[in-house]
């Protein structure tokens, strides 16, 4: 029953929002008394951290069978791309934004729960690249990795709304990509462009 409290709320505050959606919200829609979710959640901040966590696993989950299929770095990259835009694709407003202006605390412990996983996924989509042949060979990582995560995470703690949030994070990855890709890594990136959709 917990597992399936999580699932539900989980998908709720994703759709609707962390500070929109309440308690008496998950009961109805699971067809459950309220009292049955305080059983194993003292409060909605307990709930959420869990659901966040849940979420945060998921994510990772996809990104390692993502990168698991051998795509190119760059095709890799629009791949979890398409992924996140799947996933959100029926929220109205940023669940990131919204964590943060109401749970900052929560959102805090997000960020920094992402931070090492994302780092570690972003070198080693860098150093795959390289090997390619698609990006430059004297880069600096551990800059390049910062410079993509501060963008795209300032992107989404700021933006409100989630279509306007993809639509720009689109762009950050055609920054990105372009400012360590090869003539090689170029010609990879348009064909990119070319076949996704917003």
């Amino acid at each position: 029953m917990k597992e399936k409290i999580i699932n539900k709320a989980s998908d709720m505050f994703l759709k609707l929002g962390f500070k929109s959606v309440t308690m008496d919200d998950i009961a109805g829609e699971m067809s459950i008394s309220k009292k049955t979710i305080y059983k194993y959640f003292c409060n909605k901040e307990l709930l959420i951290e869990e659901s966040t966590a849940t979420v945060h696993k998921e994510i990772h989950e996809i990104i390692n069978t993502i990168i698991s299929k051998n795509y190119n770095a760059i095709e890799e990259n629009f791949e979890i791309r398409k992924m996140f835009k799947e996933m959100f694709k029926s929220s109205d407003n940023s669940p990131v934004y919204q964590l943060k202006k109401h749970y900052p605390e929560i959102y805090q412990t997000v960020m920094d729960r992402e931070i090492n996983e994302c780092n570690t996924t972003f070198e080693q989509n860098i150093i795959k690249g390289i090997q390619q042949g698609l990006y430059r060979e004297n880069i600096n990582v551990k800059n390049y990795i910062q410079f993509y995560y501060n963008l795209v995470f300032t992107i989404r703690e700021n933006i409100s709304s989630e279509k306007e949030g993809q639509k720009i994070e689109l762009e950050v990855l055609e920054y990105h990509t372009r400012a360590m890709a090869t003539p090689a890594g170029i010609i990879e990136l348009e064909n990119q462009l070319l076949n996704y959709t917003i």
